[in-house]
C-alpha cells in the first residue's frame, strides 16, 4: 500500500501562482500528497477570502488540498501548524528577493534550521506576483 505524503504549504499572495501550482502539481506526480495550505493573513474577511481563493484554485488545479488562515506573522503561522508527526515536509511559496518580506527574514532556511524538514522553495516571479507587490 502507498504511502500518502503531507506537504505544508506556507503562501500569501503567492497562493495562486502558476509557480506554486506547477510546483504542488509535480510534488503530487511523484508520489501521493495531501497539501495544507496555510495563508499568513491579517484575520477577517479579507483573509479568510484569501484562503478560500487559494484553496479553489489548487483544486482546480486537481490538487488534495486544505486550507487555513494562520497567525499574520509567516514564522508564527508556521509554528502554530507544524507538527513532524503529520506533515513530512513544507513548500515555502515567496515574492522574488526583492519585494519579499520573507525572504529579507531567511523564512525557507529558518524553517528548515528550526525543523530538520525538507523545505522547497518556489519564488513566483509571473503577473500574480508582480500585481501583490
Amino acid at each position: 500500500m502507498a504511502s500518502t505524503f503531507s506537504v505544508l504549504v506556507i503562501a500569501n499572495v503567492t497562493a495562486t501562482s502558476p509557480e506554486l501550482s506547477a510546483a504542488l502539481r509535480e510534488r503530487a506526480e511523484r508520489d501521493s500528497c495531501r497539501f495544507t495550505l496555510v495563508v499568513p493573513a491579517a484575520r477577517g474577511p479579507a483573509g479568510r477570502a484569501r484562503v478560500e481563493e487559494a484553496v479553489a484554485h489548487l483544486r482546480n488545479e486537481g490538487l488534495s488540498v486544505d486550507g487555513q488562515l494562520g497567525d499574520h506573522d509567516p514564522t508564527a503561522a508556521f509554528h502554530d501548524v507544524w507538527n513532524p508527526a503529520v506533515f513530512d515536509e513544507v513548500v515555502v511559496s515567496t515574492l522574488p528577493t526583492g519585494p519579499s518580506r520573507w525572504l529579507q527574514v531567511d523564512l525557507p532556511h529558518r524553517i528548515e534550521r528550526a525543523t530538520g524538514a525538507h523545505v522547497r522553495h518556489v519564488v513566483a516571479a509571473g503577473e500574480v506576483a508582480r500585481e501583490r507587490a
